[in-house]
């Protein structure tokens, strides 16, 4: 089993504006199980699509919305190469 390590902000922008996943469902246009699930954070696959309209409705980016947190077992290394055109 892969170990889902996104995060999502989903309930904390709705309990700023005090919305419920009915309501951003319905505002919109969207299955109310697809805002529950981010909003639960069981959500397996996203549809790019709602992403771009929670950013629209919200006014955030992407990076507001949700977030890669690499659990304990994982080691996060970045490697920067330069490549030379001759």
């Amino acid at each position: 089993m892969v170990t889902i390590v996104i995060k999502f902000h989903l309930s904390k922008l709705m309990g700023e504006r005090k919305l419920k996943t009915a309501d951003l469902a319905r505002e919109l246009g969207v299955n109310r199980g697809s805002i529950a699930r981010m909003y639960h954070e069981t959500v397996e696959k996203v549809d790019v699509e709602l992403l771009n309209d929670l950013c629209r409705h919200f006014g955030c980016g992407i990076a507001d919305l949700m977030e890669y947190v690499p659990d304990d077992n994982e080691c996060v290394e970045t490697k920067s190469e330069t490549t030379r055109i001759k």
